[in-house]
């Protein structure tokens, strides 16, 4: 068994007993893997190792980071890892229905965090921006979703931020999605398939909001290294579709879906049981990440969505625009460019000298 905490906070010991337990477990739970071929091979060599390679590590932490980093660099699934927890985890399967209590535990901890829409706001210009650090299930946030994009709704761009949006659920991903889209004809997004029960969960887009719809007008996704899993199916699929210009960084690479699975009273594992595919472009991105449209470091995306939002608007102005477009706008977008193009000049030149420190 583990011992107590560590009056010093660091770590939680770990015996021989429990090390050997939990390997233990790990290779009988990867028989849930989605793909067996990869958990065969992991399995495997774990089984080499269970006699000697884990021996030298001493405590629940180091156990788990170990064993991700292992799981990870034999399957290349970022959604592969290992978790420890100070406090005894519940004995729940995946398939436990979420005790009413601890469902409105939940919804509490996501309203104190807005739903993780972070920000909404008009930035100069009339560009509008959406921070979102994840996508919580529209069951939770579909009214904050309906009401940040009814304040945007009369902006002349968008600019979705997803550089720390480590992703969620699959069914706000359709939601916000179907913001961006015409309500006809419906699109096909994404199939999970669940292999072990052989079945197929569809994603399209809805014919119905409770909000306004963003259509007509030019969108920007903002996405970096920390963009994880359902934020890249949102910036995958509008991508494809040609519907958003995609900025910043390559993302992690995460596509596939799974479950929770307890190993031990301190130890857990996320294992991906499905597999995600667009059906907009007949793949995904595991592995791969999204490549964005216009590659720049994450601490200049938000700039260079403006800018791009900026020399946009102003080009399409010179067509059949400019019969609606008021003078005041127009000197706005041509005062917000002046700037944003300094500002972006100095930000680079930041960056440049910065890394010129790093020894």
């Amino acid at each position: 068994m583990m011992s107590a905490p560590d009056p010093a906070g660091d770590t939680d010991t770990l015996d021989a007993a429990t090390r050997t337990a939990v390997l233990e477990a790990v290779i009988d739970q990867l028989n849930e893997y989605a793909f067996p071929a990869v958990a065969s091979k992991i399995q495997q060599d774990m089984r080499d190792r269970l006699a000697e390679g884990y021996q030298d590590i001493n405590s629940g932490p180091q156990l788990a980071q170990t064993l991700t980093a292992q799981l990870q660099a034999l399957s290349g699934d970022q959604h592969l890892k290992v978790c420890y927890s100070p406090a005894v985890l519940p004995n729940l399967s995946p398939q436990t229905e979420i005790p009413p209590e601890e469902l409105a535990h939940q919804r509490r901890l996501s309203e104190l965090r807005n739903f993780d829409f972070n920000r909404v706001e008009r930035l100069r210009g009339n560009v509008g921006y959406l921070e979102l650090f994840s996508f919580e299930p529209p069951e939770f946030a579909g009214e904050t979703a309906a009401a940040a994009m009814r304040f945007l709704a009369h902006t002349s761009a968008l600019i979705i931020d997803l550089r720390h949006n480590r992703g969620g659920s699959a069914s706000m991903v359709a939601l916000l999605t179907s913001y961006l889209l015409p309500a006809y004809p419906a699109v096909h997004l994404t199939d999970l398939y669940w292999a072990k029960a052989d079945q197929t969960q569809q994603s399209w887009t809805l014919p119905y909001l409770p909000g306004t719809r963003y259509l007509d007008r030019p969108v920007y996704v903002l996405i970096g290294p920390e963009t994880f899993s359902a934020a890249e199916e949102f910036a995958y699929n509008l991508k494809h579709l040609k519907r958003a210009v995609i900025v910043g960084e390559t993302t992690a690479g995460g596509a596939n879906p799974g479950s929770g699975f307890r190993l031990h009273d301190h130890f857990w594992m996320f294992i991906p049981t499905g597999q995600a595919i667009s059906l907009v472009s007949g793949e995904n991105w595991e592995g791969s990440g999204v490549p964005p449209d216009f590659k720049v470091p994450v601490e200049l995306a938000l700039k260079t969505g403006q800018l791009l939002a900026f020399r946009k608007l102003l080009r399409d102005a010179e067509g059949p625009f400019a019969k609606t477009l008021e003078s005041s706008l127009r000197r706005e977008l041509e005062d917000s460019l002046t700037l944003i193009e300094a500002e972006l000049d100095r930000m680079q030149q930041d960056l440049v000298s910065n890394l010129g420190k790093i020894r």
